[in-house]
């Protein structure tokens, strides 16, 4: 400062020349706008965190291969000129049609990952989503900062639909990629018996990965909930592939009719539809309801549980 500066009268009227910090980065940013851009970092941090885990790696690469084992083995069924599976339609019986065109194997790798393969994949993730914290001793920490258990919960939630749509695009990608190597691409037949293009074909093979992805929603919300009820990792994984396994069962005992309809599996083959002309969209629309439905009751329960649940760890 110099000597006029100093020399100035500093009385109640007087305008001091004393120069104020500029208004912008160096001003303090309003609470909301701090806990949203606190939150979008705890976002990215749990996404890397999940996707950089040996266990996920592991869990797409098997994913990835489901496509390469059924695609090597048609090609080899094939090989002297008969025809793979059996005709009809519906979820499996693509097979039949991956020899015509390689864009098939796509269908029929999601088929045959859903019932088990995708659904485990997810339990896994979202099994160990709290209680991984709690067993590892992080999750007081978490909570200290300003997200809050809500927060923390919803990102968390968020951050297992992601690894949803990242596995169900990787048994597309992988499923695309193979069938591109060993088999014909080009127009392809719909179930219906109608000609598409390639071009609507992908379009289409697109859609039915997003709505596989949907489909898992509700085993995304039911770890979650289990994930919220103990502090071991290894249990709420155990405990959520258990009761998918149950369920899957469950859904397959026709004395069970009148209950089946409200299992979060009865539909998930339904994606087949999209590859009917005209599209059926009964199955779809009861489907994607079912999981919202689903999500809805577990996620409550989940955030009820995680709300009042006295975190020593």
């Amino acid at each position: 400062m110099s000597q006029a500066e100093l020399s100035a009268p500093q009385g109640r009227g007087a305008v001091s020349n004393v120069r104020l910090p500029p208004r912008g980065r160096d001003q303090p940013q309003p609470a909301r706008s701090r806990r949203t851009t606190f939150l979008g970092t705890l976002l990215r941090n749990e996404l890397l965190t999940t996707f950089r885990r040996w266990r996920t790696l592991a869990l797409l690469a098997v994913l990835a291969a489901v496509p390469i084992l059924v695609g090597i083995a048609v090609k080899i069924e094939t090989s002297d000129g008969s025809s793979a599976g059996a005709d009809g339609g519906g979820g499996p019986a693509f097979i039949s049609q991956i020899t015509n065109n390689g864009l098939f194997l796509v269908f029929t790798a999601l088929a045959a990952t859903l019932p088990f393969f995708l659904p485990m994949s997810v339990g896994v993730i979202a099994g160990d989503a709290i209680a991984g914290e709690a067993n590892a001793g992080t999750l007081r920490y978490l909570l200290v900062a300003p997200a809050g258990r809500t927060r923390l919960l919803l990102t968390k939630y968020a951050t297992v639909m992601v690894f949803c749509l990242v596995a169900t695009l990787v048994v597309a990608l992988s499923a695309l990629t193979v069938g591109a190597i060993l088999f014909p691409l080009g127009d392809l037949t719909t179930i219906s018996g109608t000609q598409i293009t390639f071009t609507e074909g992908l379009g289409r093979a697109l859609l039915i990965a997003l709505v596989v992805a949907a489909s898992l929603t509700g085993v995304a919300a039911l770890g979650l909930f289990v994930s919220t009820l103990t502090s071991s990792g290894i249990a709420a994984m155990a405990t959520t592939v258990g009761l998918l396994i149950t369920v899957q069962i469950l859904d397959q005992i026709p004395q069970l009719h009148a209950l089946q309809p409200y299992f979060f599996s009865h539909y998930w083959l339904s994606f087949a539809d999209l590859m009917r002309e005209p599209v059926y969209w009964d199955g779809l629309v009861k489907n994607l309801g079912l999981q919202a439905l689903y999500a809805a009751v577990f996620g409550s329960a989940a955030w009820a549980r995680f709300m009042a649940k006295d975190i020593t760890a």
